[in-house]
């Protein structure tokens, strides 16, 4: 087999690290698993990626014969989860399922990490796709995302939204629209996404950019649900705009949520787990617990993770160097 390693970077360090474990790769992953894996959640219970670690735990266990249990291990936007798993043995009992912000965009948001994401995990599968949906409070006099930009512009500084917390996804989504609208607003971060939504229910804050939870609460006509902040349409809610269709154009603050292992796993493990969670993602039950969070699936080879990160780490680290974003 010819591997080419002339990249640089990220790329070069996974591809190598899979070379290191090929030789005891094949043995040790015809037998695996032979004991329980703990999937490390890196949020809190009932989020985006719990929901999603705990649809895959449960076509792993059925698939291995094996229990994958679930732990969810949530702070310093998924540095204590994501750090367990990265100081973790790599004999693939220990997986970590985050999004990928933790991983490309922690670097850049703190001065210090307690590892080193590109040398300490591996990407193993991609699992979704997860939008952020910008929602309203129903208080506000606006049906489309020009009359929102309109309506914050006229009253500057004096609108709030709420995030899962200072350097989160649907934080930098909140930045993202403040710098392409030309909008002033405040930010007000809470611990995790359920908070802040609950606060947006009760008007607390104005309008945030929610991962999936509040589109129930949009059909119930709680909510106004203006646009996604995505490159393309949620298939989930396809008759609403983008904000790239709404005059912001390259709006996309999608954030790709999947599932990691500690530098030096088996290759052969990596690639097995890779295959069964591609199956586990695309089973009925998946499927369902996926899309009712107003998520896609999105499942790639590991190369392909690995790329796909390697660009999400690039986009974002421009943005979050050019917004002056620090959590320390």
């Amino acid at each position: 087999m010819k591997i080419s390693i002339s990249q640089t970077g990220w790329t070069r360090r996974v591809v190598c690290a899979m070379l290191l474990g090929m030789a005891a790769g094949p043995v040790l992953a015809q037998d695996y698993p032979t004991q329980p894996i703990r999937m490390i959640v890196s949020f809190p219970p009932g989020g985006a990626a719990d929901v999603i670690g705990r649809a895959i735990a449960t076509g792993l266990s059925e698939a291995f014969k094996q229990n994958v249990i679930v732990e969810n291990r949530p702070g310093a936007n998924g540095n204590i989860g994501a750090d367990a798993v990265a100081k973790s043995a790599p004999d693939g009992y220990t997986l970590l399922m985050s999004s990928g912000g933790t991983i490309t965009a922690n670097p850049f948001l703190f001065s210090k990490m307690p590892f080193d994401p590109e040398k300490d995990l591996i990407p193993v599968a991609s699992a979704a796709v997860v939008h952020p949906y910008l929602v309203v409070h129903p208080s506000l006099p606006v049906n489309t995302v020009q009359e929102f930009i309109a309506y914050v512009r006229a009253h500057p500084g004096k609108l709030s939204y709420g995030s899962a917390g200072i350097g989160s996804s649907l934080h930098l989504a909140g930045e993202m629209l403040k710098r392409d609208a030309k909008i002033e607003a405040t930010h007000v971060p809470y611990r995790g996404a359920a908070p802040a939504l609950n606060d947006l229910l009760a008007g607390q804050v104005h309008f945030m950019f929610d991962s999936g939870p509040g589109l129930k609460h949009a059909q119930a006509g709680k909510l106004k649900l203006l646009a996604v902040g995505s490159a393309q349409r949620s298939p989930q809610v396809p008759h609403v705009p983008t904000l790239a269709e709404s005059g912001l154009p390259g709006f996309d603050a999608d954030t790709v949520f999947g599932v990691y292992a500690p530098a030096g796993t088996p290759t052969a493990i990596v690639n097995k787990l890779n295959a069964e969670i591609n199956k586990v993602l695309r089973t009925p039950q998946a499927v369902a617990a996926i899309h009712a969070i107003g998520a896609d699936i999105l499942t790639m080879s590991v190369s392909e993770f690995v790329e796909r990160q390697r660009a999400e780490r690039a986009r974002m680290g421009a943005f979050i160097k050019q917004a002056g974003i620090k959590l320390d």
